[in-house]
């Protein structure tokens, strides 16, 4: 049995979305000759902390921002897995179209007497979810994990990496909170402790303020991805994102996933953790927009492009997860055991996100490429 469900896994549904929903490339710049242009547009770049002091600093502030994640967001530490069972159907596939496929490999087990198709996770964003339920998480409690993945379908530039340290959240919430006045709290909380963290390198860390990049604002904006096309309706995605953070220099970009007004999608996401189809009022005007869920991004003064530091989002009801598995083909997800426990109410509404880390840390210490924080391969 678990060889033919193997067979059907193979061949994940592609998507089907009204006007035929597409995305701009997504992970990566796409070749190494626009990474190479892109790194050229720097300019002169000196390190201000050597390998050793970075790695020094590195330590610093994972359990700074670790402390102020358990502060700020109500979050307690929880183990994380680094393999699961593929048909639990809790591993991440990161988009919605199948082509960033995790890492697997079979498991002989008491000599294939119970094997096991085991899959190296690409985030621990479904997991979480049953974790709170798993921890007895009350209203508004929540996990976060040091979590570890390889994506092997990730193009390798400055800021990528197949290798992955993120911090994995999730927190408890009711129908009442599922509202985007509720998400940008949470955003600003999240933006504080990043803030916070900033501060405290930099009086760590005095020689980092020599280096003529500016402090985070205070405050982080937020703008709808509709928006941001009626605004730049030629450019792709990255460089709309690049224009608007030139502007504002960190903001919250909502809404990604639900096609725009021209029928494409600012990015795909994932049709069964992020709620991106419902409606909700943006708070700065009353309008009726789609999505609740988005991205934190600031503009990276040293690398001179879009620099994003966390995904994150309210969670899909029952009621939305067969909404946006209908939209994107994938409705024999419903049979997973993740999803059911969705339908039927055995895991509670939330909220969750990731933070890239070495992507935190590589801003923080004003570094242009990953490989100056994380061991990897590029």
């Amino acid at each position: 049995m678990i060889q033919r469900s193997m067979a059907c896994l193979q061949h994940i549904p592609r998507r089907c979305f009204p006007k035929g929903v597409q995305e701009k490339p997504g992970p990566g710049i796409g070749s190494y000759e626009q990474v190479e242009q892109q790194l050229q547009s720097i300019g002169k770049y000196e390190q201000v902390l050597d390998n050793k002091s970075t790695q020094i600093a590195v330590a610093k502030l994972k359990l700074h921002i670790e402390e102020g994640l358990c502060n700020k967001m109500n979050l307690h530490r929880v183990e994380c897995p680094l393999i699961v069972d593929e048909l639990r159907g809790v591993n991440d596939m990161l988009d919605r179209d199948g082509s960033r496929t995790p890492v697997g490999f079979y498991i002989k087990n008491d000599h294939e007497k119970h094997p096991v198709n085991a899959q190296v996770v690409q985030a621990a964003t479904k997991w979480k979810r049953m974790a709170l339920a798993q921890f007895d998480c009350g209203l508004h409690e929540g996990v976060y994990t040091d979590m570890r993945a390889v994506r092997k379908d990730y193009f390798l530039d400055h800021d990528h990496s197949c290798y992955v340290a993120q911090w994995d959240w999730e927190m408890v919430i009711d129908e009442e909170d599922r509202n985007l006045d509720f998400l940008f709290d949470v955003v600003r909380r999240l933006y504080s402790v990043i803030k916070g963290a900033e501060q405290f390198i930099l009086d760590e860390y005095p020689d980092l303020k020599t280096c003529g990049v500016s402090e985070l604002p205070d405050d982080i904006e937020f703008v709808h991805c509709q928006d941001l096309f009626d605004r730049w309706p030629d450019l792709d995605r990255k460089k709309r994102e690049s224009m608007i953070l030139e502007e504002k220099k960190a903001v919250f970009l909502c809404g990604i996933g639900y096609p725009m007004s021209d029928g494409t999608a600012h990015e795909l996401r994932a049709s069964d953790y992020d709620d991106w189809c419902t409606e909700a009022e943006w708070p700065m005007d009353g309008r009726t927009m789609r999505g609740l869920n988005g991205d934190i991004l600031v503009w990276n003064q040293v690398t001179k492009r879009r620099h994003e530091l966390s995904s994150m989002g309210i969670r899909v009801t029952k009621d939305t997860l067969k909404i946006q598995l209908k939209m994107s083909g994938q409705e024999d997800f419903l049979n997973y055991p993740y999803h059911q426990a969705i339908l039927n109410d055995e895991i509670p509404l939330s909220i969750g996100g990731g933070i890239g880390q070495s992507r935190t840390f590589m801003y923080l210490l004003r570094k242009a490429h990953l490989g100056e924080i994380e061991i990897s391969v590029w």
